[in-house]
């Protein structure tokens, strides 16, 4: 029963945390220090993508199913839970160089958009 509670709680972090990659920009528009949280997050985020890097939080989530009698799965997190809402075929390597450009793209408008108002400030 604790292995399934630590897997699920597991998925909701790791859903915060490509949340937090994708927008976290915009909370260092409000609160400033969240810049040095949220830039080695985004880097990473596209560095999984991007360069095809195994996520160590769905080892573990896979981890915590097999120790609760679950079936893991094969893939990573975007793979197995998002893309199957968003695009029913698989994940293609062109996908997650898209998923990866998106990031890359958020942040660089957020942070250029941040950048401005401080020069101007």
């Amino acid at each position: 029963m604790l292995y399934r509670l630590a897997a699920d709680s597991l998925v909701l972090f790791h859903l915060s945390f490509i949340l937090f990659v994708l927008f976290g920009g915009l909370l260092a528009l409000k609160w400033r220090p969240a810049i040095w949280l949220h830039l080695p997050a985004a880097a990473w985020g596209v560095a999984v993508e991007v360069f095809h890097l195994p996520c160590p939080l769905t080892r573990w989530e896979n981890l915590f199913r097999h120790l609760a009698g679950q079936d893991g799965y094969g893939g990573g997190f975007i793979e197995h839970y998002i893309l199957t809402l968003i695009y029913p075929a698989g994940l293609t390597p062109q996908i997650q160089l898209g998923l990866g450009a998106l990031v890359l793209t958020i942040n660089i408008a957020v942070y250029g958009w941040l950048i401005r108002r401080y020069v101007q400030a």
